[in-house]
């Protein structure tokens, strides 16, 4: 992974969106013990205290949980909330912006929807020609 380092959003967070990546992908699963701290700083040549930053966001959002001298581990039932959190944030971010820019653009509803619903087809023709 290479961090985004202009300064929109901290590499902490960065860490922690990986962290979330590599649980919804199914890379760690329920119960599996996550990189260290130390582990994250060399794998991404990063402050120790930085990873453990990213690290301690994630417990406070219960995606991780701590067993104190073992280490962090994913939390039973992290990658549904990591998925509801993302469709709350993401994507009603996304959709919000799309929906403005549209306005400022004169696209109607109609031609919106349309354009979501052909693009979903054209995403699903080429799931199913790699499948």
């Amino acid at each position: 992974m290479i961090f985004n380092q202009d300064g929109t959003k901290p590499i902490y967070v960065q860490i922690a969106e990986w962290i979330e990546t590599e649980i919804l992908s199914g890379a760690l699963s329920e119960d599996h013990k996550v990189f260290s701290q130390y582990q994250l700083a060399e794998m991404f040549t990063i402050n120790p205290a930085t990873a453990a930053k990213g690290l301690n966001l994630l417990a406070d959002e219960k995606i991780l949980y701590k067993k104190r001298g073992l280490g962090m581990f994913v939390t039973p039932n992290a990658k549904q909330f990591i998925l509801e959190k993302r469709k709350n944030q993401i994507m009603k971010n996304l959709i919000l912006d799309l929906v403005v820019e549209s306005e400022r653009l004169g696209v109607t509803e109609d031609e919106l929807i349309g354009m979501i619903q052909s693009e979903m087809e054209k995403q699903r023709g080429t799931k199913d020609e790699h499948d």
